[in-house]
């Protein structure tokens, strides 16, 4: 690649900025579509570019769109920029200010190599033969901030996205390394809730009531047999039942106990058999017993497919950069979920995952994602950068490979 050296030496003397900004996110962490001190943020260190900063009415997610010289393609990159609702027991001298909030899940990180991409992309626009649009999200953890932005018309004004890329970074992968598979490459995630309606008595005497309690934890083991023996192992799913609530003392039997759980799932097709299963089964077991079950699936992210061609550009652009050591194909499904779903459902694309396994750490034992103990490596974000900079050169100067 021609411009090696303009984007791995130029993501390295973006770096300590990229640092300052992330520690400064991550030190006051915000919740949820409207983040008003890590927009701010952004901005700030956008100051005195030549972009344009357009928001929709929904959210403080922000498009920052940068012209090449030249009309011709347009690339979408993309970083989120939101915190997780629970404490942080890291030791670093930036920990979050916010009580019961935190950057968990690298948000942090993905917002300052996005700004330092616009930054060095800047730099070297005479470069670019066409126009790179960023976009700055909110509301990834659960609040369809993608899909907000998408309905508020900010990814198909003009001009339109030929291509998107995103980022997403993982302690559990060694540091500066990226990882990639074509196809499904994370699940959809439906939350998962189930009553079961029973009879109340006396503990002493359940042959005059209906317990809903045995009844509940049946339910909750014949649905782990159905996930085995009725779903394709190649086809997987995930469902897990996290909370049972009941009961409100020792000697009585309640009237209904309450289930809550996750269903993850890589296809559609698997993700539709499952949850018109699990109803069957819950419905029929309360039935058995002389109770009832009521069933509710609340629909979240679609399953995140990556476009083969847009992993293919990565990929080549990853090992150019970095060598092949750079780039890890994913053997799995990652059984996550992403809004970056959304964005991929109607403009071919692609996320990679970035390694950050902090240094001294196996990166197998290393705290993961949504954990209170992750940390990352901050050097590796210099390597986001440049693979940020480098795909949006190489798809606007070539478009995607042919498949």
């Amino acid at each position: 690649m021609d411009n090696r050296e303009t984007w791995v030496a130029g993501s390295k003397a973006q770096l300590p900025d990229a640092v300052i900004l992330r520690r400064k996110i991550h030190e006051f962490p915000e919740l949820g579509l409207h983040l008003p001190k890590t927009t701010a943020a952004v901005c700030e260190a956008l100051s005195g570019l030549d972009v344009k900063i357009e928001q929709g009415p929904s959210t403080s997610g922000m498009i920052v769109t940068l012209a090449g010289p030249t009309q011709g393609r347009t690339v979408l990159l993309r970083g989120d920029m939101d915190a997780l609702p629970m404490p942080e027991d890291t030791d670093v001298p930036f920990k979050s200010k916010e009580p019961g909030r935190m950057h968990a899940c690298g948000h942090d990180a993905h917002t300052a190599m996005l700004t330092g991409a616009v930054k060095l992309l800047h730099q070297n626009r005479a470069k670019l033969s066409g126009t790179v649009k960023f976009m700055f999200q909110t509301g990834e953890e659960g609040h369809f901030g993608a899909l907000r932005m998408i309905e508020d018309g900010l990814i198909d004004r003009h001009p339109k996205p030929d291509g998107a890329f995103a980022m997403h970074i993982t302690p559990n992968v060694p540091s500066g390394m990226f990882t990639c598979r074509e196809g499904a490459f994370m699940a959809s995630a439906d939350v998962i809730s189930i009553k079961v309606m029973g009879k109340g008595g006396h503990a002493s005497m359940p042959h005059m009531a209906v317990d809903p309690m045995p009844i509940a934890c049946e339910i909750v083991m014949a649905l782990q047999a159905y996930v085995t023996r009725r779903i394709n192992a190649f086809d997987p799913i995930i469902l897990t039942i996290a909370k049972i609530d009941g009961g409100t003392t020792n000697n009585v039997i309640p009237e209904k106990v309450t289930m809550l759980g996750t269903l993850r799932s890589v296809s559609e097709a698997s993700r539709k058999m499952a949850k018109e299963g699990l109803t069957h089964v819950a419905q029929k077991i309360a039935e058995a017993h002389g109770a009832k079950a009521f069933v509710d699936i609340d629909e979240g992210y679609p399953v995140t497919v990556n476009d083969g061609r847009m992993v293919s550009l990565a990929a080549d652009v990853t090992r150019q950069l970095f060598g092949e050591r750079g780039y890890i194909p994913s053997p799995a499904p990652v059984m996550g979920a992403e809004d970056w779903s959304y964005v991929l459902q109607r403009i071919p694309g692609c996320m990679v995952f970035l390694g950050v396994a902090p240094e001294g750490c196996d990166h197998h034992h290393a705290a993961p994602c949504h954990s209170n103990r992750m940390m990352l490596d901050e050097k590796a974000m210099a390597n986001g950068i440049a693979l940020y900079a480098a795909v949006a050169e190489r798809f606007l100067d070539q478009g995607l490979p042919a498949k």
